[in-house]
């Protein structure tokens, strides 16, 4: 299965508002989007998250809800937040919501799960 590129889904939406709403819900709420945990420190994106992405060998970016076209929207539906690939013009779900706060923010742990994930593509 030859995958064109991963995609990571926040569970939040960009912009200004989407920031702010994040904000409120994380710091008054207690809720949070366990994928932000991992790219992102509290004050800007991983060090770690950046080499990690840079030695995968497959194209990976991070989309916020707002951000999605149709068909991943579709397809991610309310499974964000969540680590999709892309292959053969279809959408497989790699790593669950679930799988995301397991990981306690962890960026290694995080890399080493998605590569366990990948095993048996063409992308390892």
């Amino acid at each position: 299965m030859p995958i064109k590129r991963l995609v990571g889904v926040y569970r939040a939406n960009a912009g200004v508002r989407g920031e702010f709403r994040y904000l409120i819900d994380h710091y008054l709420r207690g809720e949070s989007c366990s994928l932000c945990e991992i790219t992102h420190s509290p004050f800007r994106r991983r060090a770690a998250w950046d080499k990690g992405v840079a030695a995968l060998g497959v194209p990976l970016i991070v989309l916020h809800l707002n951000e999605l076209g149709p068909g991943l929207a579709d397809f991610v539906g309310d499974r964000a937040e969540c680590v999709v690939a892309e292959a053969d013009d279809d959408w497989v779900l790699l790593i669950s919501r679930d799988d995301l706060s397991a990981l306690d923010g962890s960026v290694d742990t995080f890399f080493t799960l998605l590569r366990e994930r990948l095993v048996g593509t063409e992308n390892v």
